[in-house]
């Protein structure tokens, strides 16, 4: 792919996108595209160095970043690296943002919730489970997303995690879970705060997701974690 796009065109493209997506202001401000209040998107470093591969930081208090960020990264497709970014933003908005957006909002509109004690969530922590995108190509394209939407993944990933001295650092945990492929040719991986988390990625790796002989299939979504008040 050719040359990353400059990140001035980036932050136009994620202000927009955050408008349409949230109903909300956002604008521009320098290295910064700023929300309601004292929310915040930032780029994060390019570790890909991929064209339409982007790093993203949801702030929700640009006064303290350190604390209040949810860091994340996502890769788009396309004809071109607009089409990629393009695409890259939209999917990291309806997985990633999605659970944001609900986070501030609280009523339901943008994620679902589940509570601490939740056979469907994960103990000890409120989960708001963002949306869950999928795309790929062929019949069966949309195979792991219509998968993802019935089946839990809080469950699984909850032992894998839960002992895990990520999860002790803070109120605010960020899942991200991507998988798919075609048999023989498959991926799964769970960041967490943005990092890679081998275990987990090999418990999503062993389920029963769908495998296309032909086609390709793909499902991306995103887990925030709020820590209760006995968390």
């Amino acid at each position: 792919m050719t040359d990353r796009l400059p990140d001035p065109v980036i932050l136009d493209k994620l202000a927009a996108k955050l408008v349409a997506a949230s109903g909300r202001e956002w604008r521009v401000d320098g290295d910064v595209v700023r929300g309601p209040g004292t929310v915040g998107v930032t780029l994060g470093e390019d570790h890909a160095r991929d064209a339409g591969h982007l790093d993203l930081n949801f702030v929700l208090n640009l006064d303290r970043p350190e604390t209040t960020t949810l860091s994340d990264c996502v890769a788009g497709y396309g004809d071109s690296v607009e089409d990629s970014v393009d695409r890259a933003i939209d999917l990291w908005l309806g997985t990633t943002g999605s659970a944001v957006f609900e986070l501030l909002v609280q009523d339901g509109s943008f994620a679902g919730h589940f509570g601490a004690d939740d056979p469907g969530g994960f103990p000890g922590w409120h989960l708001i489970h963002g949306g869950i995108v999928g795309w790929g190509t062929g019949a069966e394209h949309q195979a792991a997303q219509l998968w993802a939407r019935d089946h839990l993944l809080a469950p699984v990933l909850a032992p894998v995690l839960t002992k895990d001295l990520q999860l002790t650092g803070g109120q605010l945990i960020g899942i991200k879970v991507f998988f798919g492929g075609r048999e023989g040719s498959e991926t799964a991986e769970v960041r967490v705060n943005g990092e890679v988390h081998e275990t987990a990625s090999a418990a999503i790796a062993e389920l029963d997701w769908p495998r296309p002989v032909d086609d390709l299939t793909y499902a991306r979504t995103f887990l925030l974690l709020v820590q209760t008040s006995a968390g």
